[in-house]
């Protein structure tokens, strides 16, 4: 068997083990491989197909992965629904306690409770929404 077929094989089966893991260190050994069969299908002796498989996987591995992986673990931009509450002021508009209330937050009333049970908010109050819970506003008064 040819060797350049070899180099290909073996950068197919790279490839089909990342599709498994979403490392992305198995698809760049599995590029570096196949880019080594396509210089192995020119005719470069086997030492100068292991160089420029060396050089290609750790180029990869060193330059390629870090950026890939910092891409793939990039939380959201933006924050969407109820997530996007958390943190926003809200008005009291009847009062707030440990077990109910209400607040109006960007123009929507919601039903509301105090962070703290011992907490009474006034009507008028501004609070910050600390957490969502279900349909209910966990708001915190501001100081």
């Amino acid at each position: 068997m040819d060797l350049w077929l070899v180099w290909l094989i073996l950068a197919g089966a790279l490839v089909v083990a990342e599709i498994f893991t979403l490392t992305a260190a198995l698809g760049i050994l599995g590029v570096a491989a196949a880019v080594t069969a396509g210089v192995a299908a020119l005719g470069l002796p086997t030492p100068l197909q292991l160089l420029v498989f060396t050089v290609l996987a750790a180029a990869g591995l060193l330059l390629v992965r870090p950026v890939a992986v910092r891409h793939l673990t990039r939380l959201p931009a933006a924050r969407f629904g109820v997530d996007a509450l958390v943190g926003r002021p809200a008005q009291v508009v009847s009062e707030v306690t440990g077990t109910g209330g209400r607040v109006r937050i960007g123009g929507e009333e919601w039903t509301a409770r105090a962070y703290d049970d011992t907490l009474v908010i006034a009507p008028g109050a501004t609070v910050d929404v600390i957490a969502i819970d279900g349909a209910t506003a966990v708001v915190y008064p501001r100081e």
